[in-house]
């Protein structure tokens, strides 16, 4: 049974041998867990929707769709996997860097330099590159959220919290409430200029962050603008939210 805690890797090749060659390599590196295999671009992006995984190792001579048209189509979805290129033809670096890959590998794909690419990968996180790929077609103000009714678009400026209950996030916002299976680690790391850390299981959104409020039991609140409530700052946090106040307190 996989790590809950691992990264989700799918590796694409059409050449079996190399397939398994990469497999054993990832599985021999903690922290990362093969999800499936795919043989051409079509498959990738199949296994993409099936999968939804955290990295996918990428050849680009493949019949049919290559590995740099299904990068090119990955590069639109949602949450795209991180890409690592392995391939054993240099000249698609530039291309590689147009589409947002990691890593660039050439077969045959050492270890050392494959731990390095999957570490790298394991940086950018899926809410950074589709903040990127939102910034690049000017809709970075919103972050795309897939529920059970489909993509939702929430305003950033919008969110008053976002708080973590086992495994899910619920990002309240002005309009309402929407679950997503987005990290508070990824939210925080993407937007810190928007949303900042409280709790362990909670992020403010700034721009609705009125006080902060201590109780006679010791207890830290931040009171919220507009009598949308007060939140529970935990004591590890408090001194990095009287912090963020001073710096941010007009005048």
């Amino acid at each position: 049974m996989a790590d809950v805690n691992s990264r989700s890797v799918l590796i694409a090749d059409d050449e079996p041998l190399a397939r398994e060659r990469i497999r054993r390599l990832v599985e021999a590196m903690p922290g990362y867990d093969v999800c499936g295999e795919a043989g051409d671009g079509e498959e990738v992006l199949a296994k993409i929707a099936q999968q939804a995984p955290d990295i996918l190792l990428l050849d680009i001579r493949m019949p049919g769709m290559d590995g740099m048209e299904a990068a090119e189509r990955i590069a639109t979805l949602e949450a795209p996997p991180a890409i690592i290129f392995c391939t054993a033809y240099d000249h698609y670096a530039i291309q590689a860097f147009d589409v947002h890959a990691v890593a660039y590998l050439l077969k045959p794909v050492r270890r050392e330099a494959l731990a390095e690419a999957l570490k790298r990968a394991g940086r950018v996180n899926r809410v950074q590159l589709q903040a990127l790929a939102a910034k690049e077609s000017g809709t970075d103000e919103q972050i795309a959220v897939r529920t059970h009714r489909g993509t939702e678009l929430v305003d950033i400026r919008g969110i008053l919290y976002c708080e973590a209950d086992q495994k899910y996030v619920t990002i309240h916002h002005v309009r309402g409430e929407t679950v997503t299976d987005y990290t508070l680690k990824e939210l925080e790391s993407t937007y810190p200029q928007h949303l900042l850390r409280i709790h362990r299981h909670t992020l403010v959104g700034v721009r609705f962050i009125q006080a902060l409020l201590r109780r006679g039991d010791g207890q830290n609140f931040i009171d919220l603008t507009d009598n949308h409530g007060q939140l529970p700052v935990s004591r590890r946090h408090t001194a990095s939210v009287r912090q963020w106040l001073n710096e941010h307190r007009p005048g």
